[in-house]
C-alpha cells in the first residue's frame, strides 16, 4: 500500500473562527494508482492535497493520521516534512506554469534544487536528459529562462522537476487548468507515462474535470464541502455511482453526440454550506433529494461493495 490516510482533519485559522475544511478524511491508494480527487470548488480537494506535503499557515492540523509506503508523515511538522518532501511526496502545484524562478535558468534552477536535496546534478544530468525526452521537450531548455517556454513547456518541465527523484507519491494540483484541450490531453497523458516509467509509483490527480480523470485514474474519490461522499474505481464512478451527490455531479456532464433538445444537462440546485458554520450531519442534506431524518447524523465512510465507499445512510443500509 502506497498510501494510507487515517481520519486526518484540517482547519483554516481566521479571525472569524476555524474554517473546518476537512474532516476525518479516511482513504487508502494503493501503489501504482493512480486515483482522481474531484468536487465543486470549496469542497477541501487542494487542502486535502496540500495538507499531505506542505501544512502552510493558515492550516491548522487538528488530527488524524497520514502514511507513506509504511512510514508515518510528520505532517504536522513543516521541518520534518522537509526529509519527505520531493524524494518521498512530491507536487506539482496549481498554476505550475507561474512556478520556476522567473530570474533563473532552467538548469541552473534544477541544479540549485537538487543541491538543497543533497543529489548531484552531473550525476543525474543523463536521467534529466532522458525525462526531456519523454515530455518531449528538447534539452535547450536547460539553457532558457522561463519565460522562453510556452504554457504547454513549462507545465511539462514542472512534471519533470517534480519526478526526478522518483517519489512514492506524486499531488498533481488542476495540472490541465489554462491549457488548451490538445495541451491537457498530452500533459494528463504524460502523468500516466510518468507512473508507467517509475518515475512516480501513485498520484493524487486534483481537478474539476472528471472527463480528464475518465481518461488517467484508476479510482476517483468524490468530496463534498470537506467531507469524502464516495470512492470507487473510475468506471464505477461514472457508470455506477451511489452517493446522491455523485449521481447528481456525473448527471451534469454534457454527453458527446447528445442534443440539448433530446437531453437537457441537469444541474445540482442550491449551493454549498459556508464550512465556518457547516451544517450537522451530512453536509450535502440540504440539496439532497433523498434526505431524511437520520442525515442529521454524519454517515461514516463505509465499504458497500470491494473498493467502492460510500457516505450515505441510505446507500449503506443504515437508514432505519
Amino acid at each position: 500500500m502506497s498510501l494510507k490516510v487515517e481520519n486526518l482533519t484540517i482547519y483554516y485559522q481566521t479571525l472569524r473562527g476555524d474554517v473546518r475544511a476537512l474532516e476525518n478524511a479516511t482513504f487508502n491508494i494503493e501503489g501504482g494508482e493512480i486515483m482522481g480527487l474531484a468536487g465543486e470548488s470549496g469542497c477541501g480537494k487542494t487542502t486535502l492535497g496540500h495538507s499531505l506535503i506542505s501544512l502552510a499557515p493558515p492550516m491548522k492540523y487538528v488530527g488524524g493520521r497520514v502514511t507513506l509506503g509504511g512510514v508515518e508523515l510528520p505532517i504536522w511538522d513543516t521541518e520534518k516534512m522537509n526529509e519527505f518532501r520531493f524524494k518521498d511526496i512530491s507536487i506539482i502545484p496549481q498554476y505550475a506554469m507561474n512556478a520556476m524562478n522567473p530570474i533563473r535558468k532552467i538548469g541552473k534552477m534544477t541544479e540549485e534544487l537538487l543541491r538543497a536535496r543533497k543529489v548531484d546534478f552531473r550525476a543525474l544530468l543523463p536521467e534529466l536528459k532522458r525525462r526531456l525526452d519523454l515530455v518531449k521537450l528538447p534539452h535547450e531548455v536547460l539553457d532558457m529562462y522561463p519565460i522562453e517556454l510556452s504554457g504547454g513547456m513549462k507545465q511539462r518541465m514542472v512534471m519533470v522537476l517534480s519526478t526526478l527523484l522518483d517519489p512514492i507519491l506524486l499531488i498533481a494540483d488542476e495540472i490541465t487548468s489554462a491549457l488548451d484541450v490538445a495541451s491537457q490531453k498530452a500533459v494528463a497523458e504524460m502523468l500516466v507515462e510518468f507512473r508507467d516509467e517509475g518515475c512516480c509509483k501513485s498520484a493524487i490527480v486534483i481537478t474539476h474535470d472528471i472527463s480528464i480523470l475518465y481518461q488517467i485514474a484508476d479510482s476517483i474519490l468524490i468530496m463534498y464541502a470537506g467531507q469524502l461522499a464516495e470512492k470507487a474505481s473510475t468506471e464505477t464512478i461514472i457508470h455506477s455511482p451511489r452517493h446522491p451527490y455523485t449521481k447528481m455531479l456525473i448527471s451534469s456532464l454534457p454527453e458527446i453526440g447528445a442534443k440539448y433538445s433530446e437531453k437537457q444537462l441537469a444541474g445540482i440546485p442550491g449551493k454549498p454550506p459556508l464550512l465556518l458554520d457547516p451544517p450537522t450531519g451530512c453536509r450535502f442534506r440540504d440539496r439532497c433529494p433523498i434526505a431524511f431524518e437520520k442525515c442529521t447524523e454524519v454517515p461514516p465512510f463505509v465499504e458497500i461493495e470491494k473498493n467502492h465507499f460510500v457516505a450515505c445512510w441510505k446507500e449503506t443500509g443504515n437508514d432505519a
